[in-house]
């Protein structure tokens, strides 16, 4: 490897270290020692976030939309650095680097020419009404006013869209709060070189450098002391349910309870409706099966189940899917740890009651390979653990005897990012019974296509009611997240020097 990491914290514009050190773990090449994370170094970078959220805050759009713009441009001046070291860590293909370094440039621009636009401040203005009787009216005027600094949590399977600078960042950078991010373990590296991208573009526009720190990752008791601190006023994390629920939990119990915007996990079940299977089984057993296999399993939209009318068009379906997850090489996951999990959730799977084994992988240490599972609608709610997600390129077919019992699946489901409904026209009754459904159940519903591409733009919607996210009414994906880092203010009777310079002008 060409790049060497300097393995330290980003404190304030500053290298940091403290006295644990850990080694990564890399997919392949040389491993490289780093700071871990302590709860004196996160307490050092809420200190600086704190400091700098006044002056912060105060900044005009344009400012922060400058800020923005110069982070994708110094993201992408390191784009060899990011490539090389985040493939060694990851096992990722450089496509996939260079894609995802595209995606996060992409949001952080997107972000700058959103607030540029301006409304996403959502500004209204009552007028005075002097004479009004029985009682006058007050001049009201509102917008939305940046809470105060942020948590962010790096994930695992985003190494760039999720992490240092993705979604999280660029949304509470844009809405004017600074960002202290707890880096993932599993890509430390590349968490650092995008995080001195940062730290570049804050000192080359003369501003303040406790905008933005990185810790690395370290115990269990860093996250605890992130999301702890008192001068942390939201959170942003996407990982797994149990480690989620555990920060949520922290965030709840806090003398100021703070929101705490969890992504956490999601089976995304896909609805193979008659008329579609009939007319293109095998077109729809690919499909599913390409998607399923995507990245290793490793997305959080990946659609792990599959429900079908039981016949000889299933048959088809279910033959199409097995044949090609048969064709898929067994590829490393990002971790050991998710390796391990997928395997054990698999042994899961395998062991319910009436559950049949359909394709099956024997891949050992970091590597992993699809697995495929059937099983009836009767079994399957019955056992309510096969609804829990494996992180993988894991399939369960729940075959189903009728449109009844497909609905009756349907309402099993808990919360879910994601529901697909694969249908042609002559499947529209049975749709338009399942739809309200699924709007209840997910934060996107999508037809005839796979959900795991997630588009970055207003309209997107990445999120849902609980277990998928801790907030049904937010996204982490999309212009609309930037609302997480929010609250209105209302401004009674002041004047016009005092007010916002974004209210002056109603």
């Amino acid at each position: 490897m060409t790049f060497t990491p300097h393995g330290h914290h980003l404190i304030g514009g500053k290298q940091v270290s403290g006295e644990e050190r850990f080694r990564s773990a890399p997919a392949t090449g040389d491993a490289f020692e780093f700071s871990a994370g302590s709860p004196d170094l996160v307490a050092q970078a809420c200190a600086a976030a704190d400091a700098a959220f006044a002056g912060f805050a105060a900044t005009s759009r344009e400012e922060r939309a400058r800020l923005l713009d110069t982070i994708a441009d110094e993201i992408d001046a390191r784009g060899a650095e990011i490539t090389e070291i985040g493939c060694a860590e990851t096992g990722l293909p450089e496509a996939r680097l260079q894609g995802e370094r595209g995606r996060t440039t992409g949001q952080l621009r997107l972000f700058a020419a959103h607030i540029r636009d301006g409304d996403y401040l959502d500004r209204r203005h009552d007028p005075a009404l002097p004479e009004r009787q029985p009682m006058p009216r007050p001049d009201l005027r509102m917008m939305q006013r940046p809470v105060g600094p942020i948590a962010v949590f790096g994930a695992s399977n985003f190494p760039l869209a999720f992490s240092t600078a993705g979604g999280d960042t660029a949304a509470a950078l844009a809405a004017g709060c600074p960002v202290v991010v707890k880096g993932h373990g599993a890509h430390p590296g590349t968490g650092e070189v995008v995080g001195d991208a940062i730290v570049a573009a804050l000192a080359k526009l003369d501003m303040d450098a406790g905008i933005f720190s990185l810790v690395q990752g370290g115990s269990r008791a860093v996250g605890e002391a992130l999301v702890t601190d008192p001068r942390i006023k939201a959170v942003g994390f996407t990982g797994s349910l149990g480690g989620g629920r555990a920060l949520y939990d922290l965030c709840a119990r806090r003398p100021e309870p703070i929101p705490f915007f969890g992504e956490l996990g999601s089976v995304n079940p896909m609805f193979v409706l008659p008329k579609a299977v009939a007319s293109r089984a095998a077109d729809l057993g690919a499909g599913w099966a390409a998607s399923l296999a995507m990245g290793v399993g490793q997305f959080c939209t990946n659609p792990g189940i599959a429900i079908v009318i039981d016949g000889p068009d299933a048959d088809a379906f279910v033959a199409a899917a097995t044949e090609g997850l048969r064709q898929v090489a067994a590829q490393p996951m990002l971790t050991d740890g998710m390796a391990d999990a997928y395997r054990t959730g698999a042994r899961r799977v395998a062991e319910g009651a009436g559950v049949k084994s359909l394709l099956t992988s024997a891949c050992e240490g970091r590597s992993a390979a699809p697995y495929l599972f059937e099983v009836t609608a009767g079994d399957w709610l019955h056992n309510e653990t096969l609804s829990e997600e494996v992180f993988g390129s894991l399939g369960l077919v729940i075959r189903v005897s009728d449109a009844a019992e497909m609905l009756q699946v349907a309402q099993s489901f808990k919360g879910q990012l994601t529901a697909t409904l694969q249908m042609d026209d002559g499947d529209i009754e049975l749709a338009r019974d399942l739809l309200p459904v699924l709007e209840r159940m997910a934060g996107r519903v999508l037809a005839n296509g796979f959900p795991t591409g997630v588009e970055v733009c207003d309209a997107m919607v990445h999120g849902g009611p609980y277990p998928a996210s801790t907030n049904f009414g937010a996204t982490s994906v999309g212009t609309l997240s930037i609302r997480r880092f929010l609250r209105p203010v209302c401004y009674q009777n002041l004047p016009e020097a005092l007010l916002p310079a974004d209210l002056t002008s109603l």
